[in-house]
């Protein structure tokens, strides 16, 4: 057997769909090198698996599962108590590559034991707060958990509640004013300044240039601060906060850029006068946002259209949970007008949002612009089978996520045999239902989708297990018995058996 073999099989071993837990358990073993790392980090484990992994000596194993997206999280609880503080920091921030835009959050006891962990694990290696900055930054923490901290009868939590201010209910931040621990009180009125003009202005200059756009564009400014944005042309930022006052906002209604007045078209609190003049601006983009939809307007409809307005069918923006808050989103009858409107924009934006009915889905399926038709199959867990299959096919820049999603079709792909693409043409030669899988197609991923095909007879596996151009999707193929995973691994290992499941203290994790 030649190194390269040995290779293959693991790793197609490792990934196989049927593989069973005592199989899978194996492949930690040292002997079977970074297979145990990578197979604990990128697919879906059985309990067992997942019970030897967490109790593995090895940190970098008990690492690749805290980093693993299709496990449970809530299975993962051990690991925010982790003796290496590496591994909680990769439970605390995957860092996945690419990204997905859809990240899972995690269940709020492993927040909380991160969040009030008061050392960085026995290795050494990070702190307790370092390991919470990467928990900030992971998108993993729902706005819900924060709303629930600021009740939480622990100050420091309440205190870490603070710490997303804008995402309070206003009752919610009244209280933490209002708080009985004068360190709460004192972090809520720190958290608070952005709605005094004066502390705006004069903490401005202490900010980083790169989150000014943010803070124009969210907080009460002073007059001074204003004309310094006009001044200085940063107007942006003013055009889409909800606290410019009216003089400044007609000054934006009139600016030069055309942006600057499309960004104002939307506002919610436009004038009469300003929504005539604007839908009859020389600019389309200006005169579409000021149509997009009938007075009133909220805030929440506006942000919500301004996260869809000009990002084109190949935007790979994260997706997020919707907020539960009612206050700050749409009602339901908002999003299904916008998915009957005549308004293209509207129509993205109604496709966009997870808690459409089941009919206006199957409307939006058909629709003819492809941003609403790839925006509803990202977006929607009805989103039809054919729908995701076509944007698959026609849209590379999404595939990553279409695949991970449970309506992704796992049939009726045959048809994609000849596609050009290569990507397409793996796709279909996975398909079971295909006749004669293209083993020998000049594609590397092509040849590997077809041999792990569980429509080819055991005796094609056997041969296809030989050829190192398809051996490894041959070992991956869930039609391959058990038995024979185990002969293949015996010749892989040297016959070394699982390690244990169940270990005694474990020592510090070395370093990277």
């Amino acid at each position: 057997m030649s190194d390269l073999l040995r290779e293959l099989w693991l790793r197609g071993v490792a990934f196989n769909p049927a593989a069973t837990s005592d199989v899978l358990i194996r492949l930690m073993d040292p002997a079977a090198g970074d297979l145990g790392r990578l197979m604990c980090g990128d697919r879906d484990l059985p309990d067992a698996v997942i019970d030897a992994a967490l109790r593995h000596p090895e940190w970098r194993i008990r690492g690749a599962l805290a980093r693993n997206q299709h496990v449970d999280p809530s299975r993962l609880a051990p690991l925010a108590r982790d003796p290496s503080g590496l591994v909680r920091a990769r439970l605390a921030h995957p860092r996945l590559y690419p990204w997905p835009s859809r990240v899972r959050p995690l269940p709020d006891d492993i927040l909380l034991t991160l969040l009030t962990a008061r050392e960085g694990g026995e290795d050494g290696k990070v702190t307790a707060e370092e390991i919470i900055g990467e928990l900030d930054s992971s998108r993993q923490i729902p706005l819900s958990f924060f709303r629930s901290l600021a009740g939480h009868e622990d100050p420091a939590l309440r205190i870490r509640a603070t710490g997303r201010w804008e995402s309070l209910t206003l009752a919610q931040r009244a209280g933490l004013l209002d708080d009985p621990d004068p360190a709460v009180r004192e972090a809520a009125r720190d958290r608070n300044w952005e709605l005094d003009p004066e502390r705006v202005e004069a903490g401005l200059a202490l900010i980083r240039p790169s989150s000014r756009p943010f803070v124009l564009g969210r907080c009460v400014l002073s007059p001074t601060l204003v004309e310094q944005c006009f001044a200085d042309g940063t107007v942006h930022p003013l055009a889409r906060n909800p606290h410019t006052p009216a003089d400044a906002v007609a000054r934006l209604a009139r600016h030069c850029e055309a942006k600057v007045r499309e960004m104002v078209a939307a506002r919610p609190d436009l004038g009469a006068d300003l929504v005539a003049e604007l839908s009859a601006d020389p600019d389309e983009g200006v005169r579409t946002r000021a149509r997009l939809h009938p007075f009133p307007r909220t805030w929440a409809e506006y942000d919500v259209i301004g996260r869809v307005v000009g990002h084109g069918p190949a935007c790979v923006c994260p997706i997020t949970e919707p907020d539960p808050e009612p206050a700050t989103v749409p009602s339901p009858g908002w999003f299904a007008a916008c998915a009957v409107s005549g308004e293209t924009v509207l129509r993205r934006v109604a496709a966009s949002w997870s808690g459409l009915p089941a009919g206006l889905v199957g409307r939006l399926a058909q629709d003819d612009d492809e941003e609403v038709r790839i925006r509803l199959a990202r977006n929607h867990p009805l989103a039809p089978p054919h729908l995701l299959l076509d944007v698959f096919v026609t849209r590379p820049d999404h595939r990553g996520d279409l695949l991970t999603l449970p309506g992704f079709p796992r049939t009726g792909r045959t048809h994609l045999i000849g596609h050009p693409d290569p990507e397409v043409r793996a796709l279909a030669a996975a398909d079971p239902t295909l006749p004669g899988p293209p083993v020998d197609d000049a594609d590397e991923g092509v040849r590997r989708a077809a041999a792990a095909n569980p429509s080819l007879t055991p005796e094609t596996l056997e041969i296809l297990l030989t050829a190192p151009r398809t051996a490894e999707g041959a070992a991956a193929n869930p039609s391959l018995p058990v038995p024979r995973m185990h002969a293949l691994l015996d010749r892989c290992l040297g016959g070394a058996a699982a390690p244990p499941t169940a270990v005694g203290r474990r020592e510090a994790s070395p370093a990277w």
